[in-house]
């Protein structure tokens, strides 16, 4: 079987990509069963392209999993855990924007009452 093209598992359905799926380790199987029993090389190197494609078909299969459970949970307000944002640590628990601009109530008062003065240099 030649190299599957990514761009064409990605116009098939779920159903079409399980059923290469198959195929691909139905294939795989028996050309491990031809390298035991001592098959030649260019079975043995087809092994290598095999495995590829099963992870390309993989791949496009989970991808495309994560984009509709992305779709679904668009707009709710609690996001898996594994479809948030990772970033960073640090950058996930800092405040956010509104947090960080709220001040109390003593600093507003002194804000009002002690505003910062203005100076004029002469030149």
């Amino acid at each position: 079987m030649a190299k599957v093209k990514t761009f064409e598992l990605r116009k098939k359905t779920k159903a079409d990509l399980t059923k290469q799926l198959d195929e691909l380790k139905q294939e795989l199987a028996s050309l491990r069963v031809q390298k035991i029993a001592g098959g030649a090389g260019s079975k043995l190197a087809k092994i290598h392209d095999v495995r590829k494609n099963i992870a390309r078909v993989n791949t496009v299969i989970s991808q495309t999993q994560r984009e509709q459970l992305r779709i679904f949970y668009k707009g709710k307000k609690y996001i898996p855990l594994d479809l948030r944002v990772k970033k960073t640590r640090a950058i996930r628990q800092r405040l956010t924007a509104y947090e960080a601009s709220r001040k109390t109530v003593r600093q507003a008062k002194k804000e009002q009452h002690f505003p910062l003065r203005k100076y004029a240099v002469k030149a």
